[in-house]
């Protein structure tokens, strides 16, 4: 499971926008089909359980686990 860390960095190396700041980072990011994807990043610096992993995984960064261990 990553961390809170390991997640802003992927954002932040996948060209998301980081578009508002506050007690937690929010991400965006216009893919080329015109659709926007946003994901909500804890300034925290534990590990993400699994379950809650697996949401923002296929949710909110819709990549592989594959892709996002190659950004981090």
């Amino acid at each position: 499971m990553p961390s809170w860390k390991e997640i802003k960095r992927f954002c932040e190396r996948d060209g998301w926008e980081l578009f508002k700041e506050t007690d937690h980072y929010f991400y965006r990011k216009m893919m080329p089909d015109g659709t926007l994807k946003r994901t909500k990043v804890s300034r925290g610096s534990k590990k993400v359980n699994g379950h809650l992993w697996n949401t923002i995984l296929k949710k909110e960064l819709q990549v592989t686990i594959e892709y996002f261990n190659s950004k981090i």
